[in-house]
């Protein structure tokens, strides 16, 4: 005859658990908890943000100054009937403005410097220069 021992079914189960990490939940609790903090809005710094306008194949303005070591956005308008390309060999940013639309670029840090732009489809009206102080 067999007769089985029911004592020791739920011991096994008792260790089984025993044996389970202890810090999983409050772990995982943690995480959840950083990943809001690091992704709230209030946790990202706000980039400052300049103009340019596009008017007649014109930057306006044509100086335009900035933070030096910080990042910064620059937000094209172009008023024009037709399309320019922002273009600045010293900053590495070249960009498509569509007539009529408004493009931004994310720029920086900057070291202090001058740094020029044109518009490539009127390199010789669309100037400008990036100061950075």
């Amino acid at each position: 005859m067999l007769t089985m021992n029911t004592s020791t079914a739920p011991q096994r189960a008792t260790r089984t658990l025993r044996r389970q990490p202890r810090f999983g939940v409050p772990a995982l609790g943690l995480l959840c908890a950083l990943t809001l903090v690091t992704t709230a809005p209030g946790a990202i710094a706000h980039e400052t943000t300049f103009q340019l306008n596009i008017k007649n194949h014109q930057f306006s303005p044509t100086t335009l100054e900035v933070p030096a070591g910080k990042k910064f956005k620059l937000e094209i308008h172009n008023e024009d009937a037709t399309a320019e390309e922002f273009e600045s060999h010293a900053m590495h940013r070249e960009k498509h403005v569509p007539a009529g639309h408004s493009v931004t670029i994310h720029v920086g840090p900057l070291k202090p410097g001058s740094y020029p732009f044109a518009g490539e489809f009127h390199p010789k009206t669309a100037q400008g220069t990036i100061i950075a102080k």
